[in-house]
């Protein structure tokens, strides 16, 4: 068995946005020489989330819109209460985004058969920025033969 490794690092422009990751990951794939084993993508951060669905731009701005449903940045969070906390200057209120990372996920296992990513016909891996823009990282492991 062949293990590979890498970051994916992505410069965000949003404060809210879903970037479509999947030709990046099927790059690595095909760069790896594996044919048929498993890929873990895995987020670095904890205000950034992995996911898998269709990257259809009006379904991405339902996305939007529901996640600030369930979690207004405008609620008052404990988080947010950044003079009780040991924290940089320039930190953020990010309460929502940490919320809404927590019910996504930061990971996905996505299987590989025949050197191709094992996907659906509308099923896109993306990445969730919930905090940004930021420069992100987003670890991507791929083992097999």
């Amino acid at each position: 068995m062949q293990t590979n490794h890498q970051f994916l690092r992505i410069h965000t422009q949003k404060n809210f946005e879903i970037i479509d990751i999947t030709k990046a990951l099927q790059t690595f794939v095909n760069n790896s020489g594996i044919q048929n084993g498993i890929m873990a993508v895995t987020s670095q951060h904890t205000t950034t989330a992995v996911s898998v669905n269709e990257c259809e731009e009006r379904l991405l701005v339902d996305i939007e819109q529901y996640f600030g449903k369930l979690a207004p940045a405008d609620q008052p969070y404990l988080h947010n209460d950044l003079h009780l906390r040991d924290v940089p200057e320039d930190e953020p209120e990010n309460a929502h985004s940490h919320l809404i990372a927590m019910m996504t996920g930061n990971s996905e296992s996505i299987a590989v058969s025949d050197g191709k990513l094992v996907l659906g016909t509308y099923q896109s891996v993306m990445l969730l920025e919930l905090d940004g823009p930021r420069e992100r990282k987003v670890s991507v492991q791929i083992m097999g033969a």
